[in-house]
């Protein structure tokens, strides 16, 4: 049988807050309760479970990979919402997209300080073409 990574647990200050926040930004489903959490699902049939930190939220990074078209749209939708956002995890290039070959992605951070990216693999979609 191959082995499929199912969940990961997202520590946040509010699951709620967290997972809508993930959700909406990405143009997902809404979150679901599952059981202590708030499950967002990804494709693939993984899902990101919040779960309310009893303490401070240690930031971790999750990249996204989406196409060129999804990039578009949830790059419009952290515009709109007046996100901060950088070309680098460095934190060195604000207010930038970072171009990578005939990929673009760029990092934000989430209502918990989890710093969160958005990729494209142009050259893995242009040979899949």
């Amino acid at each position: 049988m191959p082995v499929h990574l199912d969940h990961t647990i997202v520590p946040a200050h509010d699951k709620e807050a967290s997972a809508a926040f993930l959700a909406q930004i990405l143009g997902l489903p809404d979150p679901v309760p599952m059981g202590p959490f708030s499950a967002v699902a990804l494709d693939g049939g993984l899902t990101l479970d919040f779960a309310d930190a009893d303490g401070p939220v240690r930031p971790i990074h999750y990249a996204f990979a989406v196409s060129a078209a999804e990039f578009d749209t949830i790059f419009d939708r952290v515009q709109a919402r007046g996100l901060p956002y950088w070309a680098d995890p460095q934190r060195r290039r604000p207010g930038e997209v970072a171009q990578r070959g005939r990929g673009r992605g760029f990092y934000f951070p989430d209502p918990s300080g989890h710093f969160l990216e958005v990729l494209t693999r142009g050259e893995v979609e242009q040979r899949a073409a």
